[in-house]
């Protein structure tokens, strides 16, 4: 029995905008690259959005309605979405890299669940991460029973993929040895997968869809460097953080009232306080302040992702522990983010209070003149 959307703390993209796809499916009847779900316009426009248009399906279809406006989902450069589009159209593999936090991840799911009308197919890289986990392992049970037989073979996403005409994911590849990233050299060259134990039986060709989408943070270039041979199979696109402040503000908004909801209540913390907050991430990321003062910046990434726990939390303790002030649990709440690769990250902290927060509040802004009468809670 399908479990409903109160049974999940967070729904896979495909089952969240289900709606959404099957009525982008059937509005967009153009030209879709073999194996497509939808069509390149129509995927980057699921993840885009409609730019505020109401699109109208071509003729009625029960259970769907006659227009429906699409809700942008990924907050960036629209032209990324589309050079991302058509690289798995060309079915090239397509690699998204960015600092820590850009939603590189949401976007290979989003793009994985328009192309492909899935995004589960996926493998998370680690030190631990093997060979098999990209290609296929055993069944031990059916294997010592019955041999190597089809039944007994244990798949991995991307075999699964292969087999189904889907996308695969590779989270953080960087993190993956290079031995088990060379896996995907071959799958990428050849697009088949041999099982030499099964015989006749053991080669797998992928099937019209099929491609890989892998992740990689700028921080982890250095953890297990791409092969020459493996950089040659993606495109690379590089996810940036977001450029438009106003922008960063209503995400973070979004994604933690998205989080309070879950939990029954509405976010308790006013756009004033959401401001602080994002400006405070904003300065601390770029080391350079809104007005143009130097800012040090911390070894940690203060990511979008990062500010939207910091609010979650803010609106959490309010709303279960009764604080009434959410501005005051800021400072600790931004120690706690700033604080994590480097205990000296809490002297920078402690800078920018005394240089960037202060000269805000000494120009009169009552928030920041709040903020820096709470410095004490940064400890010395």
């Amino acid at each position: 029995m399908p479990e409903s959307a109160t049974d999940v703390q967070i729904e896979p993209a495909e089952r969240h905008h289900a709606g959404e796809l099957a009525f982008l499916a059937a509005q967009d009847t153009g030209p879709r690259p073999p194996g497509w779900a939808l069509t390149p316009r129509a995927a980057v426009t699921f993840i885009a959005g409609s730019g505020g248009e109401r699109l109208r399906l071509p003729a009625p279809v029960d259970g769907l309605p006659d227009t429906l406006e699409i809700p942008a989902k990924f907050v960036g450069d629209r032209s990324l979405v589309e050079r991302c589009v058509v690289t798995l159209a060309g079915e090239r593999g397509l690699l998204l890299v960015g600092e820590p936090g850009t939603a590189k991840s949401m976007l290979s799911e989003l793009l994985a669940a328009a192309v492909g009308g899935t995004g589960a197919l996926t493998v998370q890289g680690t030190a631990g991460t093997s060979e098999e986990h990209l290609r296929y392992g055993w069944n031990y049970a059916l294997l010592l029973a019955q041999g190597p037989v089809p039944e007994a073979l244990a798949p991995s996403p991307v075999l699964t993929a292969m087999r189904t005409g889907r996308i695969a994911r590779v989270e953080e590849v960087t993190r993956c040895l290079p031995e088990v990233q060379d896996a995907l050299v071959s799958i990428l060259s050849d697009r088949r997968m041999s099982v030499p134990e099964l015989g006749d039986e053991g080669t797998f060709h992928a099937r019209p869809g099929f491609n890989v989408i892998a992740t990689a943070n700028l921080r982890d270039r250095g953890v297990s460097e791409m092969s020459a041979a493996l950089k040659r199979r993606f495109n690379f696109e590089v996810v940036p953080p977001i450029a438009d402040p106003a922008a960063e503000v209503a995400l973070v908004r979004d994604r933690a009232g998205d989080a309070l909801a879950r939990h029954g209540h509405a976010l308790p913390v006013d756009d004033a306080v959401l401001e602080a907050l994002v400006t405070a991430f904003r300065d601390l990321r770029s080391g350079t302040s809104a007005e143009g003062w130097p800012v040090e910046r911390p070894t940690t990434v203060l990511s979008t992702a990062e500010a939207v726990g910091v609010t979650t939390s803010l609106g959490l303790q309010s709303a279960y522990l009764g604080v009434t002030d959410p501005l005051s649990l800021l400072p600790g709440y931004l120690l706690g983010a700033v604080r994590k690769d480097d205990p000296e990250d809490q002297g920078r902290l402690l800078a920018y209070w005394d240089s960037t927060i202060r000269h805000r509040a000494e120009n009169g802004a009552r928030m920041w003149r709040r903020l820096y009468e709470l410095r004490h809670v940064l400890g010395e």
